[in-house]
C-alpha cells in the first residue's frame, strides 16, 4: 500500500494512502540504518506501507524523493530534509514591521532553486503604509529574474485570490521570518484551521520531554501546507559552493561564457559574471548574496 506521510512525530507516521485512509505507522528497522540526507522520512515522503503479522503498520519504503526543502545544520555541515516532494516554496516577507531583508529572501530562494522547487515570493500586510514603494522595489529586483512576486494582505484580504492558487493544489511551504504574517494568511483563506498567529510552525508536548512535529496541513480547497518547526529558524541555509552560482538565474545563464569551467566569479580573470556586475546588469544586492553564501559554503 503507497500513500503520503502527513505527520511526523515522536516516531510515528501518519500515512494517508492512496486509498484514502490514514494509518499509523512505525519505521521498519533497517531503514534506520539507511544513508538519507537529513531524516529517514519526513512529511511529503512518498513511501510503500505494510501490515506485519501482529496488525501493525510499518513503513517499509521511501520511494525517491522529486523534490526537497532543506536547511543545514550544525554551522552548515550536515543537511536536514524539512519537506519532501514539495511543489512550491513561498517566501514570506512584510512590506513592514519587520521590513523585509533582502539576503534572506536571496538565501531562501537558493534554497529553492537547489531543492528543485518552485520559488514565489508573497509580500504581506500591503495594507501598510509605504507597501507600494517596498513592492516596486521587490519586483524591480526579483520579476526580471523570473521570479512571481505576490502582493498579498491578511489584514484587509487583498490578494487572496492569486494566493490561493499557489495553496490550493499540490504542496506549498511558506518560510520566512517571524511577524510576517505566514499563519495570518493560511487563517484568511480558511479561518477553520485556526492556526496560532506568530509562527506558523508549532512545538506540542508537556512537561521535559517537549515533542517536536512537523505536519502537511490539508486545506479544504485541496492543497497541502507544510507546517515544520525547521521553518521558524532562518539560520545559515548551506548550499555547496560549486553549486550555487546555477541557484542565482542571472549567474546561471552566464556561467558558460567565463573562461575557467569551476570559476567563483569573484577573482577569476575573464568572468562573465564580473563583467556583467561591472556592467550593471546583475543587481549588487544579488551579487553580494552570492558572495557571502560562496563564502560561507567554503569556509
Amino acid at each position: 500500500m503507497n500513500g503520503m506521510v502527513h505527520r511526523v512525530g515522536g516516531g510515528v507516521y501518519t500515512v494517508v494512502l492512496e486509498s484514502g485512509e490514514t494509518v499509523e505507522a512505525s519505521l521498519r528497522g533497517r531503514l534506520k540504518l539507511e544513508q538519507r540526507e537529513g531524516d529517514q522520512v519526513v512529511i511529503g515522503d512518498r513511501v510503500r506501507v505494510e501490515v506485519t503479522g501482529d496488525g501493525a503498520q510499518v513503513v517499509e519504503e521511501v520511494l525517491p524523493r522529486e523534490t526537497t526543502i532543506t536547511r543545514s545544520r550544525f554551522g552548515g555541515r550536515t543537511v536536514k530534509v524539512l519537506v519532501a516532494n514539495a511543489d512550491r516554496l513561498l517566501v514570506v516577507v512584510a512590506a513592514s514591521q519587520p521590513k523585509p531583508r533582502r539576503d534572506l529572501i536571496d538565501r531562501l530562494l537558493v534554497v529553492a532553486e537547489l531543492g528543485g522547487v518552485v520559488p514565489v515570493i508573497v509580500l504581506n500586510k500591503m495594507d501598510l503604509g509605504g507597501a507600494t514603494e517596498v513592492a516596486e522595489e521587490l519586483e524591480q529586483v526579483y520579476v526580471p529574474l523570473g521570479y512571481e512576486v505576490l502582493r498579498v494582505s491578511a489584514q484587509a484580504g487583498e490578494g487572496m485570490e492569486r494566493l490561493s492558487t499557489q495553496l490550493c493544489e499540490g504542496i506549498a511551504a511558506l518560510a520566512g521570518p517571524s511577524g510576517v504574517g505566514k499563519s495570518s494568511l493560511v487563517n484568511a483563506l480558511e479561518p477553520e484551521h485556526e492556526l496560532r498567529t506568530g509562527e506558523l510552525s508549532r512545538k506540542r508536548g508537556t512537561g521535559r520531554h517537549t515533542t517536536v512535529t512537523s505536519s502537511l496541513i490539508q486545506l479544504r480547497c485541496g492543497g497541502l501546507v507544510a507546517d515544520t518547526p525547521g521553518f521558524s529558524d532562518v539560520g545559515v541555509w548551506g548550499v555547496p559552493k560549486e553549486e550555487l552560482d546555477r541557484c542565482f538565474p542571472e549567474l546561471r545563464e552566464l556561467q558558460s561564457e567565463c573562461r575557467f569551467r569551476e570559476c567563483s566569479h569573484l577573482h577569476e580573470p575573464d568572468c562573465a559574471v564580473r563583467r556583467a556586475f561591472d556592467d550593471g546588469a546583475i543587481d549588487s544586492g544579488r551579487f553580494e548574496s552570492y558572495r557571502t553564501l560562496y563564502e560561507e559554503s567554503a569556509a
